[in-house]
């Protein structure tokens, strides 16, 4: 590892887009890996072994490029998977999702009331209600889960603000009014994409998104262990970005593109 080192982040496909774009507003001078599994995604139905396994094999594979720090950019994982991460990684350190997004939902709380959307996989896991009880010690928390698995395909197909969109949000997140929740956690990294959605539905209640909050955790990280890049007073036009995909590396490539706001190069397509 050293300070000219990228910052490598996975996923399994569109959904780590959000935490890029948040890493790169928190860390614009840093290079990056991004990784998306689109061969294989959602993660989010897959048992537990399965993805134990992939996070291994893109853990390797950001590891041959020489990462400085490894983002796991998927919720699923975070929650299912981190240690395997971890143990492949050895002294790369590693954040993941789980963390600092019950650490900001915990502290942005005000009633203590707080819902949690997520994959299957995420759900089942229970893995945010377990933070965010460590996190409260005792003292009352109300904590709602619901699993939302179709917000993943639907943010892979680009369909981000459409009619049938809003109609299964709907479905989903309607249950949550009666519950008076002041904050919602949004567990998936691809549900930041569906933010203007979730909003329209519950208009009063904080969104957290996991992106922001462990971008934020990175740079502490980092300049605890003085891998930080130097800032430099100049304009960033475009961050520095290799992207690779397992599988349809043109559709990722316009969806990346519109997301992020700026042109990136095409991704290259790898076999993991």
């Amino acid at each position: 590892m050293n300070i000219n080192s990228s910052i490598g982040i996975f996923d399994s496909g569109l959904g780590g887009l959000s935490v890029l774009k948040q890493f790169i507003r928190f860390l614009p001078y840093e290079s990056y890996v991004y990784l998306g599994d689109t061969a294989r995604v959602p993660y989010g139905n897959k048992s537990v072994e399965i993805v134990g396994r992939y996070a291994e094999e893109c853990t390797e594979f950001l590891i041959k490029k020489d990462v400085k720090l490894i983002v796991v950019a998927c919720n699923t994982v975070s929650s299912n998977a981190l240690d395997n991460v971890t143990r492949v990684a050895k002294d790369i350190p590693v954040i993941g999702m789980i963390r600092p997004g019950s650490l900001a939902a915990y502290r942005t709380s005000q009633s203590k009331r707080i819902g949690i959307i997520g994959t299957r996989a995420t759900i089942n896991s229970k893995s945010y209600e377990i933070e965010l009880k460590n996190l409260a010690d005792n003292q009352d928390i109300n904590i709602y889960s619901k699993a939302c698995p179709l917000f993943v395909p639907l943010v892979e197909e680009g369909m981000l603000n459409n009619d049938a969109t809003k109609q299964i949000a709907h479905f989903y997140l309607d249950e949550f009014k009666s519950k008076n929740i002041d904050t919602l956690i949004l567990a998936c990294t691809h549900y930041p994409l569906l933010a203007n959605v979730i909003k329209e539905i519950l208009p009063y209640v904080n969104l957290i998104d996991s992106g922001e909050h462990s971008s934020v955790s990175a740079l502490r990280l980092l300049a605890e262990r003085k891998l930080l890049k130097e800032e430099k007073n100049i304009f960033i036009e475009r961050p520095d970005i290799k992207f690779f995909v397992t599988d349809l590396p043109q559709n990722f490539h316009i969806q990346a593109r519109s997301f992020l706001g700026f042109d990136v190069d095409s991704p290259e397509l790898i076999d993991l």
